[in-house]
């Protein structure tokens, strides 16, 4: 469905010359005589976020994307298995194009994956996970200097600094875009 790039705003998927794109940011700008639309645009193939220049009168395709639940099952190699939630259909994706989610993957858990048709595009993670801490070194008695810290590996191999009363067992919750400690869960 062809739109006017007028219509277009953040958030907006499109289709350009094959590719699909996730409007970031949408500014509609008028000079003198002359109007034009400046769009942040996020190539959902490659992952490259670039900025695009339009004439008011320009259409675009809107591009349909489908949201679905999935579960991550297993990597090997270079590819991410994750299972279709509602009718059980699988589907492998490779590391690249999942970025930093990878960090933060645990057998089991449900993230929303964005398709084009049948193809993946990319991975929608929340801004915060549960994870378990599976090694830490014990926090010391007198260690109590206002916000020490020390590192802690969690169950998805990556390692946090986190607070000196963590343990090992303990499930913390970590910001996803920043990859920091928010609190004890």
């Amino acid at each position: 469905m062809s739109i006017g790039i007028t219509e277009v705003r953040p958030g907006t998927t499109i289709e350009i010359d094959g590719e699909i794109f996730y409007t970031l940011e949408y500014q509609h700008v008028k000079m003198a005589q002359r109007a034009w639309v400046r769009a942040k645009l996020k190539n959902l193939r490659t992952g490259a976020i670039f900025e695009k220049t339009f004439n008011v009168d320009e259409k675009v395709e809107r591009a349909h994307i489908d949201r679905r639940e999935m579960q991550y099952l297993y990597h090997d190699e270079d590819l991410y298995h994750f299972m279709d939630k509602e009718n059980f259909n699988q589907v492998a994706i490779p590391a690249k194009k999942l970025g930093d989610t990878i960090k933060y993957l645990v057998e089991g858990y449900t993230l929303t994956i964005l398709f084009y048709g049948e193809e993946a595009l990319d991975v929608d993670m929340e801004a915060s996970v549960v994870l378990k801490v599976v090694e830490a070194p014990p926090g010391y008695k007198g260690d109590t200097v206002s916000g020490a810290l020390k590192p802690a590996t969690l169950e998805s191999g990556i390692t946090v600094n986190v607070p000196l009363f963590v343990n090992e067992g303990d499930s913390i919750k970590v910001d996803t875009r920043t990859g920091k400690y928010l609190e004890r869960a």
